[in-house]
């Protein structure tokens, strides 16, 4: 009976342990937002700088699959690890709803408003609900997004 119980706590802890290691592999809401707080400070000391770092991925705005990405008031990508100068404003989900158009329309300067959309996790092919939190600093409309 002892033996089956301490089984039992074995693999209860095992999954408990693989559940919060599963968790750890992607970004939570709050450290999107988080970083989406930071990185419109990085924009209000210094935009070419931070635009680049966040290209770069740079400053700690890399983490697992988070980072800030941000568009110009032309529509393009100004800050994104592979699409600087390609169309955010034109860029649609994987199921078609027009992302760009959402994030541009959402961003307001001072707040935080969130669109959400359907887009593949790193490595991945088959879209899955992602969330962006976006704001707009100045010029730029920036975000972050997580899945969930």
């Amino acid at each position: 009976m002892l033996r089956k119980q301490l089984a039992m706590l074995s693999a209860a802890a095992f999954l408990g342990f693989a559940g919060s290691a599963l968790a750890a592999e992607y970004g939570t809401p709050a450290e999107a937002k988080a970083m989406l707080d930071k990185a419109a400070a990085a924009v209000k000391a210094d935009k070419a700088k931070a635009l680049v770092m966040f290209t770069k991925g740079e400053g700690g705005f890399k983490d697992r699959d988070l980072y800030p990405y941000c568009g110009g008031p032309d529509g393009n990508f100004t800050a994104h690890p592979t699409l600087v100068g390609q169309s955010l404003k034109a860029l649609k989900d994987k199921a078609g709803k027009p992302l760009g158009e959402e994030v541009y329309a959402a961003a307001k300067e001072g707040t935080i408003s969130e669109v959400t959309y359907m887009w593949p996790r790193p490595g991945q092919t088959d879209p899955v609900v992602k969330v962006a939190y976006v704001t707009r600093i100045g010029d730029q409309v920036c975000a972050v997004g997580y899945y969930k």
